[in-house]
């Protein structure tokens, strides 16, 4: 088991092959490999899609990986947040490196720390403590974020977060996603009406960015692509989850992804994002996710 620091990049490595690697850059997950927990072990691939236009140099948030999401997921709504761009200021700051918080031959766990930063206290008065926890397994990886309001006065933290997972698969048109029926989600492709999830297997055929509300926090993603694929996606602390694919009719505008990316992934994302999680001073929150390739 090796732990290694270099260029903002921690990295993880493992005896059997598995690897990880976080930029300090919005502590951010940019490549995670590993073997699968069936069929051949030997065999190590890359979990991730990393777009090959996206900025690695802490200029813009990542596009790949796990970007992280806080303290709003979208637009801004709430005229505390107004100050900042979609999806908050956390996937766009330089979080602190806390070293290794446990490790052996099967398994190592890094921290990363999130404070207010100068930028970020000029136009947010709300303190928080934000950390984050990767756990490289050999054949799975965890990743655990707390959010502690570390007021001392009666200053309520309000917020939402949310992991917004890049995993890589394709062909996009055989991809599906597992169980979502008669959730009630809100469409946003579609002008954000609400609609009753009826499909037992969810795909992403065409441009998809749904929220499903009160999600039962474990989902199944399959694709048929050359020799299939799978990744199950177990979840703790959040209420919610968001399948997204852009397609080329949304993807096509976006500067930072790369022209067909959007046929090498899905993000299938848990998250706390339907409503808002009010943190009173000195309490804590945590959402967990796990990732198993199949």
């Amino acid at each position: 088991m090796t732990v290694s620091d270099s260029n903002g990049t921690v990295t993880l490595e493992l005896p059997n092959g598995a690897s990880a690697e976080i930029k300090h850059f919005g502590a951010t997950v940019i490549s995670w490999k590993s073997a699968e927990t069936s069929a051949s072990k030997d065999e190590i691939k890359e979990r991730f899609f990393l777009s090959s236009k996206s900025a690695l140099d802490g200029s813009k948030p990542i596009r790949g990986g796990i970007p992280i999401v806080f303290p709003f997921f979208g637009g801004a709504t709430r005229e505390e947040h107004k100050p900042f761009s979609s999806h908050g200021f956390a996937r766009s700051e330089k979080w602190e490196y806390a070293g290794v918080v446990s490790e052996s031959e099967e398994n190592v766990s890094v921290r990363f720390v999130l404070e207010p930063s100068a930028g970020v206290a000029a136009k947010y008065d709300q303190p928080f403590l934000l950390e984050y926890i990767v756990t490289l397994s050999q054949y799975q990886l965890a990743t655990e974020l707390h959010v502690t309001n570390p007021a001392t006065a009666s200053s309520p933290l309000v917020h939402q977060a949310l992991l917004h997972n890049y995993i890589a698969a394709s062909p996009t048109s055989t991809i599906t996603i597992s169980p979502l029926t008669n959730l009630t989600y809100v469409d946003k492709a579609n002008g954000g009406v609400e609609q009753v999830e009826s499909r037992r297997l969810v795909d992403v055929k065409s441009h998809t960015d749904s929220v499903y509300k009160s999600a039962p926090g474990t989902y199944e993603v399959r694709w048929e692509g050359e020799g299939g694929g799978g990744l199950d996606i177990k979840t703790s602390g959040f209420p919610d989850v968001v399948v997204w694919n852009p397609h080329a009719e949304v993807g096509s505008k976006i500067g930072d992804l790369e022209e067909g990316g959007w046929e090498k992934y899905v993000c299938v994302e848990p998250g706390f994002v339907s409503s808002w999680n009010t943190l009173q001073p000195g309490e804590k929150w945590v959402g967990s996710q796990t990732l198993i390739p199949l």
